[in-house]
């Protein structure tokens, strides 16, 4: 009977802490669905959409029928309404669709007084963007491992209820890794994180999403004091990932050796990328998130361009 009282009280403690993650995410919503759109609203002049009749499920438009083309397409209840005959295209979907995954482990948490935001913040923004920015040139965008691609104006809130759904689920843990699934040819990810696991977990979990020909982009986050290490004199440092800890009496002393630890294990994450044909974008939480969107904006465009050829 005691062991199975203890069993209660564990998962008591569990499902508090699960449920006391989503309720803080869905404070904090709010205000990075605001941030979110109008970054993305700051880069949005000059997108070009790029939504085409062609196969598919997901109805565009009707249009007038066109004398010596099949019948098969025509739309006769839609018709019946005019004094026209129309044809019911459909959205062409065979090339476009981008997964999007927003890393919210523990080390995300992370803001230095260096810091606009804490890293989980500035991704959260980011990948909510990228996601209304998307929709907006036509894509369909799905959450990975989450949502469905969806081609919804209402992407961003959709998105935010898939993820506090997700941190209310019991035994929801979040994974300092993308999901390990293997995306559709020609589709493309977008993988938002600080990259501070391994570089081999993150090259082999890379390379088992691209393993069908997807195209990825990684947008690594920073805080400035990560990149800086602005420490000196007597410091101890945190495992926000386990109990850890470190104290030195010189921090200053570590400074030269941490730089170029740092350096190496970006690119190693680097190369692992660039022989798939990934992209690596590096970007500061000191410096307004829109310089990320719109890098990211222009390499994505650019690569979907090229694919539509």
């Amino acid at each position: 009977m005691s062991d199975l009282r203890l069993l209660d009280r564990a998962e008591q403690r569990v499902s508090a802490s699960t449920e006391g993650g989503a309720l803080a995410l869905a404070a904090k919503l709010p205000s990075l669905i605001v941030a979110a759109k109008e970054v993305a609203a700051s880069v949005t002049h000059g997108m070009h959409g790029r939504r085409r009749a062609g196969i598919g499920e997901t109805f565009w438009q009707f249009r007038p029928f066109v004398a010596g083309e099949s019948t098969t397409g025509i739309d006769w209840r839609r018709s019946a309404r005019d004094d026209r005959i129309y044809i019911r295209e459909r959205e062409w979907e065979a090339a476009h669709s981008v997964a999007i995954w927003i890393d919210r482990s523990p080390s995300m948490g992370f803001i230095s007084n260096l810091a606009r935001q804490s890293k989980s913040d500035r991704a959260l923004v980011l990948g909510l963007a990228a996601a209304d920015l998307l929709v907006r040139g036509g894509e369909r965008v799905s959450l990975l491992g989450l949502t469905r691609p969806l081609a919804s104006r209402s992407i961003v809130a959709q998105f935010a209820e898939a993820m506090i759904a997700e941190e209310r689920a019991a035994g929801y843990q979040a994974a300092e890794l993308a999901p390990n699934l293997m995306l559709p040819p020609r589709s493309h990810a977008l993988l938002i994180s600080d990259f501070l696991s391994e570089p081999a977990q993150i090259a082999a979990r890379i390379k088992a999403l691209a393993a069908r020909g997807a195209h990825g982009y990684l947008v690594m986050i920073a805080d400035p004091a990560e990149e800086t290490f602005p420490f000196a004199g007597h410091t101890e440092f945190l495992d926000v990932d386990s109990s850890s800890r470190l104290r030195v009496g010189q921090a200053e002393s570590f400074r030269r050796d941490y730089i170029a630890r740092l350096a190496a294990h970006r690119e190693a994450i680097r190369q692992a990328a660039h022989q798939l044909g990934w992209t690596l974008l590096l970007h500061r939480t000191d410096r307004p998130a829109s310089e990320a969107l719109l890098a990211l904006r222009l390499r994505l465009d650019a690569d979907i361009a090229g694919m539509a050829r």
